[in-house]
């Protein structure tokens, strides 16, 4: 039962009528229909975990590899790494001849610090996207090139031969992004290509592994600031209605799921934020439900999320964009998402706002902090209880021993929570005994 002000409600059971009070504010509208039990999940699933990009923790000398390992161990989580790009070199730059090196010293940095792995699919050599055999290029355009769909059959034998390589491996996601199917998104995407080109790589890797579980469309949930876009819907914005007619293809013509993929950011494509920088994370709770319901209650995984505009001028306080993401992740429990893994913006050297740890000495950063806390008290499957706030800017979580209060505001708030006076810092993140 989530936390909510209204007694007797449960975010995945039912929805507060029109105009009542929940911790995270104003309650949207009624939604036409609920999920009413949490989707399956494996015993003890952590939710929550991160992406490996560019630079990770065995990029460097042996005391950021220790440092990092150490600081993943603390609380082992999920952790995703894709098999070509995103720090891994051409697995197979010659038809038939792969090269593993790369991957493996991911999967080896996994190994070490106690992940859960996951592995996405994605992408492909550039022999499958009609350039030369035996060469790599890392342009944006050819590097997020899709295979060709003479090449569709090739793309499924490469991920075939990693889910036998990496038999520890139970979880694979096909593809990121639409990356190639969707070049222009003035435009509907390709979603014939990708379902055809999902099929082809979902029978190969069952045909290797059938205990392997796959997911896709690895769909990015995108919003526009017009709430009569479609059916999605929120003082959030509205999900393109593109995005729900391709997710709707898919769901009907996939050959099978275990699992849905979906990738989103609070902010619209215009770069805004509403009504504000908190109200605009409850697009992740009306996404993931809307997602279960279409999908008859499958698992959904938020492959990345975001919460800050991309326009390159938007700048928050550090203590502001952690209580932004620790609300944006409250959405998620809430809403039974059963995975969110965070892409970790890692750099060699500097500061780096939101990386899990340092780039120096691997030791935890607040980011790292924080989604550690989250593995720790709300995997999923945790039964949240009811917690009643005087003061809706106060947004919480709760389970019988652990209970979470965001300040989302940026000034000293007192309010009664749980039956208790708190006061709270401005943008605290204050976790106590349930």
């Amino acid at each position: 039962m989530a936390a909510l002000v209204v007694a007797g409600m449960s975010a995945c059971s039912a929805v507060a009528p029109e105009g009542a009070t929940t911790a995270g504010g104003p309650a949207s509208a009624p939604a036409t229909s609920a999920v009413a039990e949490p989707p399956p999940v494996d015993p003890g699933w952590p939710r929550w975990g991160l992406t490996h990009t560019q630079t990770s923790g065995n990029n460097g000398d042996q005391r950021l590899l220790d440092g990092a390992s150490q600081t993943l161990s603390r609380v082992p989580m999920l952790q995703n790494q894709h098999i070509m790009g995103f720090g891994v070199g051409n697995p197979e730059e010659q038809p038939g001849e792969f090269h593993f090196e790369d991957l493996d010293s991911r999967m080896r940095l996994m190994d070490r610090s106690g992940g859960l792995p996951v592995i996405t699919l994605c992408c492909a050599p550039d022999w499958m996207k009609g350039g030369p055999a035996g060469q790599t290029s890392w342009q944006k355009e050819h590097f997020e090139a899709a295979p060709e769909p003479a090449h569709f059959d090739d793309f499924a034998k490469l991920a075939a031969a990693v889910a036998q390589r990496y038999d520890n491996v139970d979880y694979f996601m096909v593809w990121n992004e639409l990356k190639g199917f969707w070049p222009d998104h003035s435009q509907p995407p390709d979603i014939a290509g990708y379902t055809t080109f999902y099929n082809k790589v979902y029978d190969a890797v069952k045909a290797v592994r059938p205990d392997a579980k796959i997911g896709g469309p690895y769909l990015g949930m995108d919003s526009v600031s017009d709430v009569d876009a479609s059916e999605l819907k929120g003082k959030w914005g509205a999900v393109d209605q593109p995005v729900l007619d391709a997710f709707d293809y898919w769901n009907k013509h996939k050959r099978g799921a275990d699992f849905v993929v979906v990738d989103g950011a609070s902010p619209t494509d215009d770069h805004e934020l509403l009504p504000d920088p908190f109200g605009a994370t409850a697009k992740f709770g009306a996404a993931t439900r809307w997602l279960r319901e279409k999908t008859g209650n499958l698992p959904i995984w938020w492959s990345e999320w975001y919460i800050m505009p991309e326009d390159g001028k938007t700048k928050w306080p550090e203590d502001m964009r952690l209580a932004v993401q620790a609300v944006s992740m409250i959405e998620l429990a809430a809403s039974g998402a059963a995975t969110a893994l965070y892409w970790n913006p890692q750099t060699k050297q500097g500061d780096c706002a939101g990386c899990m740890w340092s780039s120096q000495d691997g030791s935890a950063l607040p980011t790292g902090d924080l989604i550690s806390n989250f593995v720790r008290w709300f995997p999923a499957g945790t039964k949240l209880r009811q917690v009643i706030t005087s003061d809706s800017r106060v947004r919480v979580l709760a389970q019988k021993d652990k209970l979470l209060m965001v300040n989302t505001t940026g000034g000293r708030l007192s309010a009664t929570v749980d039956g208790k006076s708190v006061t709270l810092a401005p943008y605290e993140i204050k976790w106590t005994n349930g």
